[in-house]
């Protein structure tokens, strides 16, 4: 199972996902609650993250141990660089993550909002086939600062809306796919408030 969805901040939106699936397995459907059921936690779960992000704190790191599947960025963003694709190693790492856990993936590999999708999650889509399940969240953004682990604005509304599983055809082209991602996301530029595409 590929959950991709979009991104606000480092850590906030994995802590996130991580309770809701915790919760869910212990029956609960409509929120969280107390969390008790952190006593025996669904563990079944890895993210992907960038490895410059994770090795850059203590922080970081204590939280890598909670399940990341780091990868290295094979672009330049200070340098302009187009998006490219994950390393050989990389995707063979969330091959095996994939085999026995449910993966959380961020296509954008950014919090900045709109960000063109990574064609690695193309190919990781192309090449396993795994069940893809879309997910939009909102208002982390505005709570949280960009690591997610404090708090700026008290009282905004958090919200996790987890799609149906997306279908794929065996011929579509790894545009067609990363677009219908982005589509499920809300990340695309139809999406986008300050878009120069005209409405449809």
């Amino acid at each position: 199972m590929l959950f991709v969805s979009n991104h606000h901040t480092y850590f906030a939106d994995v802590i996130t996902f991580l309770h809701i699936f915790c919760a869910s397995s212990w029956g609960k459907k409509k929120g969280l609650g107390i969390p008790y059921y952190l006593v025996w936690p669904f563990t079944k779960v890895k993210y992907v993250a960038a490895a410059t992000t994770m090795n850059s704190t203590f922080i970081a790191k204590i939280f890598t141990l909670a399940g990341a599947v780091t990868v290295k960025r094979t672009w330049n963003t200070g340098a302009g660089e187009a998006l490219k694709g994950l390393e050989i190693s990389d995707t063979r790492n969330i091959l095996h993550a994939l085999e026995k856990n449910w993966v959380i993936t961020f296509p954008q590999g950014t919090t900045t909002p709109f960000t063109p999708g990574r064609k690695g999650t193309a190919f990781i889509i192309r090449q396993y086939n795994p069940i893809v399940i879309p997910v939009v969240i909102h208002g982390f953004r505005d709570t949280f600062d960009k690591t997610g682990l404090k708090i700026k604005k008290w009282g905004s509304k958090l919200s996790v809306e987890f799609k149906d599983p997306l279908v794929f055809q065996s011929d579509e082209s790894s545009e067609e796919i990363m677009q219908k991602v982005m589509d499920a996301i809300e990340q695309s530029e139809k999406f986008n408030p300050n878009s120069t595409l005209p409405s449809s």
